[in-house]
């Protein structure tokens, strides 16, 4: 493991600890032990990624995370992500430089971390995902190991105060490394996340905290009796989030033609 990465790991694993999280975690002996991986994961927070690659207990294996490229302005997350070696994706411009250099890493024997979904789902249940995930791990035949995450939405997630919950019991799931076999690479995604979903009904069955009443149940989804938004609603929210950013995005560009 290089040293830039262990200052990374260690900065966020500190922060973990002083925040007194309770890390459980099941299952890290599916991540083969050398050649190429691709670890996908549901998305519930932003810190997802940080737990994905640093729950498996030590020594562990370095895992290069595609994440969006606003993160890396950031001045405290952009020099993590630097440390830790992550890979940015230009969400609204050439996403092909991000999947070059994520295939890359899995030719040289390394692992990638992707959540499919995109983006972090405001209902904490699995949205559509994209087959990004597939047609890397199918271009150097790499199996997949499907993450659950559940918990990680108490600590900072999108629309929720950066108010840490103290104490949160953060469950994380690696289920058994797979090759989609499907014909299509929708229904080989789709694979995927029928594994994420069936590890992440483990990670909630078996969570050790519940949630007070209303409001503070809004981090339990709506299916399970939870205040979060319904994923109709979470979904619209997305939409007029994206079309905001687009508007954003076309006043700066016209700023800076004119």
């Amino acid at each position: 493991m290089s040293a830039l990465y262990r200052v990374g790991s260690a900065l966020f694993l500190s922060g973990f600890r002083a925040l007194g999280v309770d890390l459980r975690v099941h299952g890290a002996d599916h991540i083969p032990h050398q050649g190429p991986v691709v670890l996908a994961s549901n998305h519930i927070g932003y810190l997802d990624f940080a737990f994905v690659m640093l729950a498996p207990p030590a020594p562990r294996r370095e895992v290069r995370f595609l994440a969006r490229d606003d993160f890396f302005d950031n001045p405290v997350t952009g020099f993590l992500l630097h440390r830790l070696g992550q890979i940015p994706v230009d969400v609204h411009g050439d996403a092909m430089r991000s999947a070059e250099a994520a295939r890359a890493v899995l030719e040289d024997g390394g692992i990638i971390g992707i959540h499919p979904e995109g983006t972090i789902s405001p209902s904490f249940v699995p949205r559509r995902a994209k087959s990004g995930v597939v047609r890397l791990a199918d271009s150097v035949g790499a199996p997949i190991v499907p993450v659950a995450l559940w918990g990680t939405q108490r600590l900072l997630t999108k629309g929720r105060p950066a108010r840490p919950t103290r104490g949160a019991a953060v469950v994380v799931r690696y289920g058994e490394a797979f090759r989609p076999t499907a014909r299509t690479a929708m229904l080989r995604t789709a694979e995927v996340m029928q594994r994420i979903g069936d590890e992440l009904a483990r990670a909630q069955a078996s969570y050790p905290q519940r949630p007070g009443p209303p409001p503070h149940d809004w981090w339990q989804p709506a299916h399970l009796g939870g205040s979060a938004p319904t994923p109709e609603a979470a979904d619209a929210a997305i939409r007029r989030q994206n079309e905001q950013r687009r508007l954003r995005r076309e006043g700066r560009e016209q700023a800076q033609a004119g």
